[in-house]
């Protein structure tokens, strides 16, 4: 890291206060002579202590080195951790306002950390970043502005610490919702309880019972040979076809906390298919807009929710309305075989379904379709409002209006023998599982 003497030194805010006092003692000694005295000492120790402050500084080989920690991909939607190893070489304590060059995408402009940094130790700064959107993400320099005891002045060290991350969509829940793959572990980790509601009709084996096992299904012949209670084992239905179809239209923009309804999606899409994966069954994806653009047939290989995963970081809009004929085409001429369709959408008013209803009885008489759509989270906050004026009344009247007609298209499409889910952002992923595993249950899957 070059030093430079000049452009690297940046004056404290107590410099200039102590700077006025000295202005304020000169002209008062045009009225009080014995102030004049007073103000020249005051003046020539406040040179001194600068030049001394400089000093401290820039003198010999100090200064101050800097390192970002952060991995290589980040988590779309989730806070992930970033720290920043210092190592100072003043041979004093230091005062530390660190600037990191963020990303544009966060549009963080006063983003500091203030921090001691002890002589000759290695210290940490920590602090999370939560991105909103999929893509590139290119850090800067690192900027640490070093004071020292007397605080008058501070110097700029700089750190070139450029670098580019990827965020994909978040895979720091795999691992706990994998837990949702095993029978009735779902009571324990809070989500809400799927009841089974039968077995498949092939024989596994029997073994002692644990606790959360079906009690229906202990084998009372083996529990009295045994002593011990034990139970039958059933195999659920393997190697089903698995799809998950997600909408890009215009409508799958719409903002809920920062992040799209199409990121939501494409992060419970990922989640999902690791279950189903775990479950057996063989998972595939697909992507349409105007036009269907990703397909990637459904295998169970180990890497294919690698594979499922780089597809779905590539994904963007095209802000134009969805075809579900040509998505209805390629489902046609693509999948030959009973295949369970889940489909990540928006409806906001039943004449939005009316025109792609249709297309969506054409998908439902060959396969499984089960439709995920979303309720307005802001109309829910006004139904639950007590408006007090005229104005305040008919926007509630409004909303209840809407709200009332997302019931309706739940309605419509199982009138339509279609499976629908009507969910919220944050409870989409938790709500997409439980369903799967209602239907697994069900051996409907």
């Amino acid at each position: 890291m070059k030093k430079n003497y000049i452009a690297d030194l940046f004056i404290h805010n107590r410099w200039y206060l102590l700077t006025i006092i000295g202005i304020f003692l000169f002209l008062s000694a045009f009225f009080l002579n014995f102030l004049w005295y007073v103000a020249l000492v005051y003046l020539l120790v406040l040179v001194a202590l600068t030049v001394m402050d400089y000093l401290l500084l820039f003198a010999g080989k100090r200064s101050l080195q800097a390192q970002r920690i952060v991995n290589e991909r980040l988590n779309l939607g989730d806070d992930n951790a970033v720290s920043i190893g210092l190592l100072s070489s003043f041979p004093f304590s230091i005062e530390v306002r660190l600037i990191d060059e963020l990303p544009v995408q966060f549009q963080k402009r006063d983003f500091n950390l203030k921090l001691q940094v002890q002589a000759g130790k290695k210290q940490t700064a920590a602090y999370s970043l939560r991105p909103l959107t999929r893509g590139e993400y290119l850090f800067g320099r690192i900027l640490g502005y070093v004071s020292s005891p007397l605080g008058l002045l501070a110097r700029r060290c700089i750190s070139p610490a450029a670098r580019s991350v990827k965020v994909y969509p978040s895979t720091r829940y795999l691992r706990q919702y994998q837990l949702l793959a095993l029978s009735d572990s779902n009571q324990y980790i809070g989500v809400k309880k799927i009841r089974k509601l039968g077995h498949s009709m092939e024989f596994e084996q029997i073994k002692e019972y644990v606790q959360g096992d079906d009690i229906r299904t202990i084998n009372w012949k083996a529990t009295a040979r045994r002593g011990n209670l034990m139970v039958n084992n059933f195999i659920d239905a393997r190697s089903q076809q698995i799809y998950c179809i997600i909408d890009k239209g215009r409508t799958m923009k719409m903002p809920f906390d920062g992040m799209s309804l199409l990121d939501y999606s494409i992060n419970a899409a990922l989640i999902f298919l690791n279950i189903a994966l775990i479950k057996q069954d063989r998972a595939g994806l697909i992507t349409f807009g105007a036009k269907v653009n990703d397909i990637i047939a459904s295998e169970r290989g180990h890497t294919q929710i690698s594979k499922i995963n780089e597809a779905l970081y590539r994904q963007q809009t095209d802000f134009k309305d969805s075809s579900l004929e040509a998505l209805g085409t390629t489902v046609y001429h693509k999948l030959s075989q009973r295949s369970f369709l889940l489909l990540f959408t928006n409806f906001e008013t039943m004449s939005s379904l009316q025109r792609q209803l249709p297309y969506l009885r054409k998908l439902a008489s060959r396969h499984l379709l089960c439709v995920v759509f979303f309720e307005n989270t802001l109309l829910k906050e006004i139904h639950d409002a007590h408006p007090d004026s005229l104005e305040g009344i008919y926007i509630k009247t409004i909303a209840d209006r809407f709200s009332f007609e997302k019931k309706q298209i739940v309605k419509e499409l199982r009138r339509h023998g279609i499976l629908s889910v009507l969910t919220t952002p944050q409870e989409l992923t938790v709500d997409v599982i439980n369903k799967y595993l209602e239907l697994k249950a069900r051996q409907m899957v």
